[in-house]
This record gives structure tokens, sequence and C-alpha cells, in this order.
């Protein structure tokens, strides 16, 4: 069995018993972020069975609180899952997951496919890409021993926390106000618990876009019509527990519910 496919098949059971992922032996487990996103590319197989296909993408790091919260300086993405993706409202159990957290996002669907031949991808290009804008709430999962300790390899080899999100209604890009001026506003339990703008995420959510676009291409990949792409935390993660209420409100686009049971 080679090391890329070992890895994954620890990473994958551990996601499928919801056991804490401790650092890898010395002979497996990624040490570079390019190996990282080979292995989340076996994951992705392995897991496809539990959680159904990979519709999109989830982008981290792309503000500075979350940078500065993680410690990594640079995007880096991590797959959605058909069966992680839930309507407005979704009333979801904290025991499906390790430690639960939830981060305010603006969403993208796309209206046509981004192929690598048209690379290299700008914030304008990808705009024209984008069908409806969603408020969200991703939802993350601290499933490590000690995140802090296992290095940007092995979070990105593990989906960098993704464990799926919560979608509002869309609203039609030419609907939609300016990405930038959007502000999210995170309340739990009734209580204000952070606040960011479009404009922290990485000066404009389409730059997280145009970033993922020509990721992907570098290793001949693209993103396909229809798929969802979360741009990155407006807020620092909110870490729940159960019976914790979230709702996330972002000026333009709407507001979305999520409860912890």
């Amino acid at each position: 069995m080679s090391k890329t496919l070992a890895t994954a098949e620890t990473i994958a059971s551990a996601r499928r018993s919801r056991t804490p992922l401790q650092s890898f032996a010395a002979n497996i487990g990624p040490r570079t972020e390019a190996e990282g996103y080979r292995i989340q590319g076996a994951v992705h197989e392995l897991l496809s069975a539990d959680f159904g296909a990979r519709i999109g993408y989830k982008i981290g790091c792309t503000s500075v609180v979350m940078q500065q919260y993680l410690d990594i300086p640079h995007p880096c993405s991590g797959g959605v899952f058909a069966k992680g993706v839930h309507e407005s409202g979704a009333l979801l159990s904290a025991k499906d997951f390790v430690r639960v957290g939830v981060e305010c996002e603006i969403a993208v669907r796309l209206a046509r496919d981004l192929v690598p031949t048209e690379a290299p991808f700008t914030a304008e290009w990808v705009a024209e890409a984008v069908e409806a804008y969603h408020p969200a709430i991703e939802i993350v999962d601290d499933r490590y021993v000690k995140w802090e300790t296992m290095g940007a390899p092995t979070l990105v080899a593990d989906d960098f926390f993704a464990a799926g999100c919560v979608l509002g209604k869309p609203v039609a890009r030419s609907a939609a106000p300016d990405l930038r001026d959007v502000v999210g506003r995170a309340v739990v339990n009734g209580v204000e618990a952070g606040r960011g703008t479009g404009a922290d995420v990485l000066g404009h959510p389409h730059n997280a876009l145009a970033w993922l676009a020509n990721h992907l291409a570098a290793d001949g990949k693209g993103l396909r019509a229809g798929e969802i792409v979360l741009t990155g935390s407006l807020i620092k993660t909110l870490w729940l527990g159960a019976g914790d209420k979230v709702k996330m409100e972002l000026t333009g686009l709407g507001t979305v519910y999520v409860t912890f049971f």
C-alpha cells in the first residue's frame, strides 16, 4: 500500500468513527501541502460512500482573523460532500462531530465550468461564472487530539476542518450587493459572537474563488457548474455544543439558522 493511500485510510477511518486524529507515525503523514492535497483526493474517494459525492469546496484562511487563529498565512481548501449540505433551519446532533464549530460565510453556486485551460483566473473572470450567492454557515469539526500540533499539510489532507454547511436562500448574482460591503454577524443563543465583512475575505470573496480556481488548475483540475464554494469565514471560528442555536446575518444576502442538539 502506498503512503498516500495508507494516510488517507487512517484519516477516513478516524472520520467515520469520530475518533480524534493523532499525529501520524514517522513513516506516513504528509510533509508538504502538495502531498496533503494528494492525500485529500484519496480521502474524498474513500469517504464518498459514507458522505456522498463531493459537490464543491471550502476555502479556509482567507481572512486575517483566521490566518492568525490557525497560524497559516495563505488560503487552503477542502471538499464539501453532498450529505453535509443542509437547508437553513437544520437541526443537527452535536454527537455527529468530535467538537463542532461554525463560521460565517458567503457561499457561491457556479453557473458554468471553470476549466484548467482558462487559467490564470482573475476575480473579474470567476465572477462571471457565479449563478448565485448564499448566506452560509460552514460547519467545521475539530477532529484532532490537538489541532495546533497537526500542521498545515495534515489539516489539508483532512479537508481543513470541513464538516458541511447550512445554506440560506440563494440571491442571484444580478441582485446581489457589492460583496465587499456585506456585513456578517454571528449570533449564538441570542448573543452576538462575531462580526466581519466581505472585504475581510482576501479583499473580496471573488479573490478567494479565483485563488481556488487557479489552485485546482495547477493540478489539472477545474470547477463545475452547480458546485458550491464556501469562500472563507468573515469571523473567527465559534466552537459549540449541544443546545446551541446559531443565526448568521449577512446584509443584502439574508439570514441562515442552525440548531445543535
